[in-house]
């Protein structure tokens, strides 16, 4: 990684934080408009600022499990990414939001862009959305599709590495705590979100402001998931240090970012647990920058140790691709 982000990445956090923090200040989450609003914010950044869609195509998937749960989720394949029924090996991912914003239509131009980089196809789940769905409707959901991966599609655990940014980070740690969960062959995490109290978050505004959003906002966000709860919840507080050994995991995390402490605290917990754990700050890169390689080129990079990271989890060296 290089000692400082590029001028185009910096300038780009530089513009954000005169904006895009400026407009989070101002949005009410919990007023319909300014939650519609926000969704529309986010929407047009990942479209407009995200890898090129040529090539991809997306199937979707509305399905019952034997048991009655209902799952929803897409399978994203790449350009070359053959469309099987039932995949030998795949990547699932759980896409972040604040529990309130996101979705895999969000998200697909970076399912996409991993799918074809590794030539591995993705499942997307949509899980349901706060304020509407509360904790842990979400973690449910994401449950349901790693069930509905393993069970009725029949792909092994072993075969499968679970990525997730931001909240949807916070979600696949939860899942993977869970004793019933068989273990997938790596984990990839960006930006993850550990903290949803936002005190490490907090720590880190004090250091360096985060160019996106305030610590005070996000949890406005947050709280529309889990405010019902207490933080202290283990499923919600994610005892990772003194939980069962997570998989190997790679973590990412951008330096100019107030979620960087909580990538740090995690890497930190899963070695104290016994796992292994690969963590990357990348210096000056906002929140989820490897879903914006049009705005910072340190994306491109950056999804290259993801793809190496993969490929050593499925022990499949010959599965990169070229950057689309």
């Amino acid at each position: 990684m290089p000692a400082r982000g590029s001028l185009r990445s910096r300038s780009a956090a530089t513009v954000s934080g005169l904006t895009l923090r400026q407009i989070s200040a101002v949005l009410p989450p919990d007023q319909a408009w300014g939650l519609w609003l926000s969704r529309q914010i986010v929407a047009r950044i990942m479209d407009t600022f995200g890898p090129p869609l040529a090539g991809v195509r997306v199937e979707p998937v509305d399905t019952r499990l034997p048991d009655g749960r209902h799952l929803v989720g897409e399978w994203v394949r790449g350009r070359g990414v053959p469309p099987t029924p039932h995949p030998g090996r795949a990547i699932y991912y759980v896409h972040g939001s604040g529990y309130a914003l996101c979705s895999p239509r969000t998200h697909r131009r970076l399912t996409g862009w991993l799918s074809t980089r590794t030539g591995l196809p993705v499942f997307s789940v949509d899980y349901r959305l706060a304020p509407r769905h509360r904790f842990p409707t979400a973690a449910d959901d994401v449950r349901t599709g790693w069930d509905w991966l393993t069970g009725e599609i029949g792909i092994p655990a072993d075969a499968m590495v679970i990525a997730g940014d931001s909240a949807g980070g916070h979600l696949t740690v939860d899942l993977l705590l869970q004793g019933d969960t068989a273990h997938p062959a790596g984990v990839v995490l960006l930006s993850p979100l550990v903290d949803l109290t936002f005190a490490r978050a907090r720590e880190c505004e004090r250091r360096r402001r985060d160019p996106a959003i305030r610590s005070r906002d996000a949890r406005r966000l947050v709280d529309l998931y889990c405010a019902a709860t207490e933080p202290v919840h283990p499923r919600l507080s994610l005892a990772v240090a003194t939980g069962r050994p997570l998989p190997v995991t790679l973590i990412q995390a951008g330096g100019a970012e107030m979620l960087a402490g909580d990538a740090e605290a995690l890497a930190e917990d899963i070695r104290t647990a016994g796992g292994r754990c690969d963590l990357q700050v990348w210096p000056d890169q906002v929140h989820v920058f490897q879903a914006l390689p049009r705005l910072t080129p340190e994306a491109v990079p950056a999804m290259g140790e993801i793809v190496t990271f993969i490929s050593a989890a499925l022990r499949a060296d010959s599965i990169d691709r070229a950057v689309s």
